[in-house]
């Protein structure tokens, strides 16, 4: 089963967003999260020197409308605080996706990991263009636990290919600047981005289905 690495940059108007750039350097670990009727709880670690300052910043907040300490140890604070508007969370749950935790927030940005089906993945993505939220794909990747997907030249050009904005809308970069980045011939890096993707879509298509041949190993 694939596995994705999301970064989701949380909207301005989001009350996160704005706490999270408030206090860049810190580290909001997301333990546990739930929604029900439009309001979300969560628990939360605050990696930070200043966090009792941060936890004051909270209940400034008119969406955050309780909040207890849970923990307050040398390492980390724990919280948990209950908000009326929890959009991130709303989105992720909408799309269908089981919400795999602990995530982390960090100067506006949410780093969510996955390892779902390409229906689920399709969902997520979607919903969050619905609610307008931007996302870059950091990886993909088959799952550690199910084998091998890619020859590792093929992986290495894909992660590169994503890392330099290959996929993003509008593109960042074109085939001929990630080629000469790549240090190799245009039709090379076509011809290796072709096959992983290849076998990429085909784990997508086929994924929780039995299939009826393997598809052997192509090499570069």
């Amino acid at each position: 089963m694939p596995y994705v690495k999301l970064s989701i940059t949380i909207p301005d108007l989001v009350w996160m967003s704005d706490l999270s750039q408030t206090f860049p350097e810190t580290v909001f670990r997301v333990t546990a999260a739930t929604v029900n009727d439009d309001v979300g709880v969560a628990h939360i670690e605050l990696h930070s020197e200043d966090a009792t300052t941060i936890v004051e910043s909270f209940r400034d907040y008119d969406a955050v409308t309780d909040l207890t300490i849970l923990d307050d140890g040398p390492n980390a604070t724990r919280i948990q605080l209950e908000t009326t508007s929890p959009l991130m969370l709303q989105s992720i749950q909408d799309s269908g996706v089981p919400l795999q935790l602990p995530f982390e927030v960090q100067d506006g940005e949410l780093l969510l990991e996955l390892t779902v089906p390409s229906g689920t993945m399709t969902d997520l993505t979607e919903t969050l263009g619905d609610y307008g939220i931007p996302y870059t794909v950091e990886r993909v990747s088959q799952d550690a636990d199910s084998g091998s997907l890619l020859t590792d030249r093929q992986e290495w050009v894909l992660d590169r290919a994503v890392e330099r904005g290959y996929y993003d809308t509008p593109r960042e970069t074109t085939l001929a600047e990630l080629a000469d980045d790549l240090g190799m011939a245009k039709s090379t890096c076509s011809e290796l981005l072709h096959r992983a993707e290849g076998h990429v879509i085909k784990d997508y298509h086929t994924d929780g289905e039995v299939a009826e041949t393997e598809t052997p190993a192509l090499s570069d």
